[in-house]
């Protein structure tokens, strides 16, 4: 054996093999290693061979494919998400690993940045090169929605949002009954009708907006046209001028509690006063909600109670435990004064 041939092996044996390296001596693609990884779909057994053969004969990561190939038993989940930053992200997250981490699993996480098809297939790929029990899927924006509708059938997952989807095991914030509420409440304050700012939707209409608008109508109070606004609370700030430039306005429910924030300054802005010449009011309860100025009334949501609601959830599926597949929980309501009766303008 020549010296170059010597060296070359023994590097081969220093570097850790890769799950490409496990295709490539299998002779089959990376995702047929990682259905059998998984078990989240059927392998032909011809191919399951050539890949668990693969897997001795390279000593790929001994521990963790060990355990999945004899007991097909993975103590890691997956969180998929649009984003990790927004405050209901980062909350949702933050209760999936606790009560992950106190069921004996660790979390992987995986941003899916757009709902493009090629950047969703392209996430899903690489989640799945890893030994999974189970996947949680945060259904807050478009790219969790369509990262949904790729999660291989036969492995278990659990979707988290504000509206109910049909057909999948899911644990929900019901924001159309807190909206509802909360319009409600603006209108027994005395406002005519109350005004909507839309943070960007999952679908065509979030839970948020059909609650706001069912209120309005089982009031017979104008529905006004919705503003949107982006994720960004600036956006915020142009809409509140607007608002602040039209005496029909009095009250106003903004999609989150940043947007809320960026209108109450617009209409800072503009001359007038929050709450005497516009009541203001968000959602979710942000940390910083009840320090603005003035603390504004809001619906508080339990992000952090969803995440462990959702591994619950996910746990049953993963033990064949219970026919357990949705689990629900309505926010409440956190008057401050950002909100009064309205006085009228001139």
């Amino acid at each position: 054996m020549s010296t170059r041939k010597a060296v070359g092996r023994v590097n081969e044996r220093r570097r850790n093999p890769t799950i490409s390296d496990v295709a490539q001596r299998a002779g089959v693609s990376v995702p047929t290693v990682s259905r059998v990884l998984t078990g989240a779909a059927r392998v032909s057994p011809a191919k399951r061979e050539l890949v668990e053969a693969a897997i001795a004969e390279l000593d790929f990561r001994p521990s963790a494919a060990a355990r999945v190939l004899v007991s097909r038993r993975s103590q890691t989940i997956a969180v998929i998400a649009g984003n990790t930053s927004r405050y209901g992200y980062a909350e949702t997250i933050r209760g999936i690993e606790i009560a992950a981490r106190a069921g004996g699993y660790t979390v992987m996480i995986t941003v899916v940045e757009s709902a493009d098809e090629d950047e969703v297939d392209r996430a899903i790929a690489a989640t799945l090169t890893q030994a999974l029990a189970g996947v949680v899927v945060l259904k807050f924006d478009p790219p969790g929605v369509a990262a949904l509708r790729k999660i291989p059938a036969n492995l278990p997952v659990v979707a988290l949002s504000g509206t109910r989807e049909p057909g999948v095991r899911q644990a929900v914030l019901d924001e159309a009954a807190a909206a509802e509420e909360l319009t409600r409440y603006l209108l027994d304050l005395g406002h005519e009708t109350v005004h909507h700012v839309r943070v960007p939707p999952s679908r065509r209409v979030d839970g948020r907006t059909t609650g706001w608008k069912r209120a309005l109508t089982g009031a017979n109070a104008p529905v006004p046209p919705v503003r949107d606004a982006t994720w960004d609370p600036r956006s915020g700030v142009a809409i509140g001028r607007e608002f602040a430039a039209d005496p029909e306005v009095t009250a106003v429910f903004c999609g989150n509690d940043e947007i809320a924030m960026g209108v109450m300054r617009g209409i800072a802005e503009a001359g007038l006063r929050v709450p005497e010449d516009v009541s203001v009011a968000g959602f979710d309860d942000h940390p910083l909600a009840g320090l603005w100025s003035p603390p504004l009334t809001t619906v508080k949501q339990d992000f952090a109670g969803l995440g462990g609601r959702g591994f619950q959830l996910l746990l049953q599926a993963i033990d064949g435990n219970g026919d357990r597949r949705f689990s629900s929980e309505r926010p409440g309501l956190v008057l401050r004064e950002s909100t009064a009766e309205p006085k009228p303008r001139g």
